[in-house]
């Protein structure tokens, strides 16, 4: 018989060990590795069997062993002191507070609040409420925000079949299941209302339908994470399905989740805050721009509070913080333009007269995601247009979004976009093996393993005998062997394979082989499959009988996605050859704990996009923390931080127009370097069987990309160069603006003043106009250095001068007059013309030999603007 439904019950705990429910509900266990010894020694077995999950052990172990336990004054020891750490850790000042104490006035007093929302978050594989990379990054700046003492809050969805789960047919197919995930056996606790009911978010839905969402609550360490779920019974059937699982559905689908997310996750901030006596956040941080509808939200609420519309979008951008994690138009959410008028205009849903955003009119929010087709609704362009900051994910990455997304800032170059970037990073205690944070606490003297974060700490790895380190990879190698033969096993007997054939997997791979991983999402610009584009030449690496290599591969593909699927097909029947079985192999069901056995255990880790479509790809970075080198083309953190000697460049053939010629010249390249670099520098021994070379390149990777790929860089990163400034940006809108006497001497005044001034900006340019240019001073024969004098007369529709800036910009010149990597230098206002144009000047040393050019613009310049070139206007001479 099946039953209808499953729940948890969880054991009632003695006295003595009712610290273990605030310890197993914390997901701060997941990078603690003393809570994890402490929940495996109640019984080893049972910790293997649930995957490391203490809820799942609190719900399966026996009354009996639990009095056994509580009897134990050594077991019971180790818990107090570990809830004693706990305590002390949610509670001690940690460098966010020091930064508070720093801060000097207001002007720099960090913000009360953030608000980070992201459609998934990979904090542990006990919670699978993520698919790949992006939920993974947001996990890790959850963890890293939480050891820095961040006031964030986080929030996404509670997807009740989480990402898929993965498995083989025979024939190497990707087959797919759902799992249903029962949140009351989950590391969660529902939000709760001061009469003891759980609190309801509530949205309209088209024809007058409400859409219900609950909210559960994951504490990862000190940030709480805000999961909504619409699988309640106030529900109808259809909305119930709303939070089904994570990337699945049809548009119909995706934007009732973006939906709710957004709109519905400032909502539960809201509740959350007000229950739990926190302040309200003052930033509010998008990690991509699903949850992009949450900046028309927070319009709603200020106009609810007796704002105008412009005013109430001067201080939600003011306030908002954008991250584009995506390189390539087509990984854009982008909706048919009518849907959105469905769920949002005047016409749509209702409830006792009122829209789903009340006071917000249709046309501003369509003009949020508007594109070139006007039949779509773009919400990476929603983000840009509702954030006063944005920022790719790496060095490469942000240039490539600021070509990406010129055509919001027409009469722009591309590098005068305003977005940024920060560097991804990972969050070590996560993902770096325990040998190694041993070898880190060992070397700093103390158990706090802070000072990491500082690059001079490091240099100690100078200390350790290079014996010693290549003792610690190869103790992870030989886990991880041990790892992948077990996962080999069940994966050929779910295929079907009889336990009497696969006696070969007893020795398959080898703990003393050059080992070199390859996993991650399986999309078609990831090149699942580069390393078969010469299978002759790859089975000649895998069984050189003096040097092979063994190759570990994984990865899941989008369930639609049938190109995906048949990636994965060609490497399993590839790795299906009896003869290089044993050499190479497909794991199944990739998730965060295959993958940290990957990243301690293989040599090197592959990776070979085409460039430049990898926004930053972290992977790498964990393989790098564990003393892994990497072997990759040179896209995004990889073409940040490769020196020459913490791995190898595959050299790429982008902009090739022939694909299938780039992919064999590409994968010649990687074929090349494994003959006569990475195989060789590997099985070069000195006579006591250590590869020298080898383990130098290992210690260098290690102290050159350590503290670089640390995500409490990233956070730090984020603190200092974003949360701050949008905080301080905020503080400044809502003051009062102009003088006493001034029409916007009242609150919000600045916020009223901006709008303002926008308005009339976007009135006038179209008639501000440089009218007349003359240049003189040069020499007959201009020098370098010979100065030059631009005066410029301006048409300023109205505006005054100071509401504008008036630049000179020279370079040099290409064939057809274009400027090529321009320099400006401001022109200062001179007076006014008997035309009543206004006059500007500038003189300046020519910077550049050559042919050499020069032109004149004017741009908007206000004080609570982040740069000139925010509004995207620009007048040009």
């Amino acid at each position: 018989m099946k039953a209808l439904r499953r729940f948890t019950v969880r054991a009632h705990l003695p006295g003595p060990l009712a610290a273990l429910e605030p310890l197993s509900v914390n997901l701060r266990w997941s990078w603690d590795k003393p809570t994890q010894d402490l929940f495996e020694a109640i019984d080893p077995q049972m910790w293997a069997r649930v995957g490391g999950d203490p809820v799942a052990m609190l719900g399966q172990v026996t009354p009996a062993r639990l009095e056994e336990l509580a009897g134990d004054e050594s077991f019971v020891s180790r818990l107090h002191t570990l809830a004693a750490d706990l305590d002390d850790y949610l509670t001690r000042p940690l460098w966010y507070q020091e930064l508070s104490e720093d801060a000097t006035g207001a002007a720099t007093e960090p913000p009360k609040g953030i608000a980070y929302f992201s459609m998934e978050f990979g904090v542990a594989e006990v919670l699978p409420n993520y698919s790949g990379g992006l939920g993974i990054l947001a996990g890790d700046h959850l963890k890293s925000a939480s050891d820095l003492g961040l006031p964030l809050i986080a929030v996404g969805l509670l997807y009740r079949s989480g990402y898929f789960r993965q498995s083989l047919s025979a024939d190497g197919w990707q087959h797919e299941s759902y799992p249903a995930l029962d949140p009351q056996g989950l590391p969660l606790r529902l939000l709760i209302g001061r009469q003891g009911e759980p609190v309801l978010i509530q949205l309209a839905m088209p024809g007058g339908a409400l859409l219900y969402a609950q909210v559960w609550i994951a504490q990862v360490g000190r940030i709480p994470l805000l999961l909504l779920d619409s699988d309640i019974p106030e529900n109808e059937h259809e909305l119930r399905t709303v939070t089904d699982r994570l990337y699945g559905g049809d548009q119909e689908h995706r934007i009732k989740q973006e939906i709710l997310a957004g709109i519905g996750g400032v909502r539960a901030i809201r509740a959350f805050t007000d229950l739990e006596g926190l302040p309200a956040p003052e930033v509010f941080h998008m990690n991509e721009g699903h949850a992009g509808f949450l900046g028309a939200e927070r319009i709603r609420e200020l106009i609810e509070a007796g704002l105008d519309f412009d005013t109430a979008l001067a201080v939600v951008r003011a306030s908002t913080v954008f991250t584009t994690h995506t390189p390539v138009a087509a990984g854009i959410d982008r909706f048919p333009a009518e849907m959105v008028e469905r769920y949002f205009g005047p016409d749509g849903p209702s409830v006792g007269g009122s829209r789903l955003l009340p006071g917000v009119p249709l046309d501003r929010i369509l003009a949020f995601g508007a594109e070139d087709d006007p039949t779509k609704f773009n919400m990476a362009h929603m983000g840009l247009r509702l954030a006063q900051r944005a920022n790719g994910v790496s060095l490469l990455h942000g240039r490539v979004s600021r070509e990406m997304f010129n055509e919001l800032w027409p009469g722009f170059d591309p590098d005068e976009v305003p977005i940024g970037s920060i560097t991804n990073g990972v969050h070590a205690p996560t993902w770096a093996a325990p040998q190694w944070l041993e070898l880190g606490r060992e070397l700093l003297g103390s158990q706090d393993l802070a000072p990491l974060r500082e690059t001079e700490s490091w240099s100690k790895l100078q200390q350790v005998d290079p014996a010693h380190l290549w003792w610690i990879r190869s103790q992870l190698r030989a886990a991880l062997i041990a790892d992948v033969r077990a996962r080999v096993r069940r994966s050929w007997l779910e295929r079907g394979a009889a336990d009497a054939e696969l006696g070969w997997i007893a020795t398959a791979f080898d703990p003393d082989v050059l080992t070199i991983g390859f996993a991650r999402r399986v999309p078609t610009y990831k090149r699942l499959t580069l390393m078969l584009r010469d299978p002759e030449r790859l089975k000649k690496l895998l069984l050189d009988e003096e040097r092979p290599i063994q190759l570990i591969v994984a990865g899941k593909s989008h369930p639609a996605d049938e190109g995906g699927k048949a990636l994965i097909q060609q490497i399993v029947r590839f790795a299906d050859r009896e003869d290089v079985r044993h050499r190479i192999v497909f794991l199944p069901d990739y998730d965060m704990s295959m993958a940290r056995k990957l990243y301690h255990g293989c040599d090197v880790w592959l990776n070979n996009p085409l460039r430049p479509l990898e926004a930053c790809g972290t992977s790498g970075m964990k393989s790098a923390l564990n003393g892994g080198l990497n072997l990759s083309i040179r896209d995004g953190w990889w073409d940040e931080w490769f020196d020459g000697e913490n791995g190898w460049e595959i050299p790429t053939a982008d902009g090739l127009a022939d694909e299938g010629r780039r992919d064999d010249l590409e994968a010649a390249a990687l074929y090349d370097l494994l003959e006569r670099a990475v195989v060789p520098k590997f099985y070069d021994r000195d006579e006591s069987g250590v590869p020298t070379r080898w383990v130098e390149m290992v210690r260098h990777t290690l102290q050159a990309l350590g503290p670089k790929v640390l995500a409490s860089r990233m956070v730090r990163d984020y603190t200092q160069k974003y949360y701050l400034p949008a905080a301080t940006a905020l503080r400044a809108v809502i003051e009062p603006g102009g003088d006493s006497d001034s029409q916007f001497a009242v609150p919000f005044g600045s916020a009223r003043e901006l709008a303002e001034y926008r308005r009339r900006v976007e009135l006038a340019w179209p008639r501000v106009e440089v009218t007349d240019v003359d240049s003189y001073g040069l020499p007959d024969v201009p020098l370098l250095g010979s100065e030059l004098t631009l005066t410029a007369q301006v048409a300023l529709a109205g505006l005054r001068p100071d509401e504008v800036v008036v630049q000179a910009v020279l370079g040099r010149v290409d064939g057809g007059d274009l400027l090529m990597d321009p320099a400006s230098v401001p022109m200062n206002h001179t007076g006014t013309a008997d035309s009543g144009n206004e006059i500007f000047t500038a003189t300046t040393p020519l910077p550049f030999a050559g042919s050499v050019g020069y032109t004149v613009r004017v741009l908007p310049h206000h004080r609570l603007l982040a740069g000139d070139n925010e509004l995207g206007l620009v007048a040009l001479a």
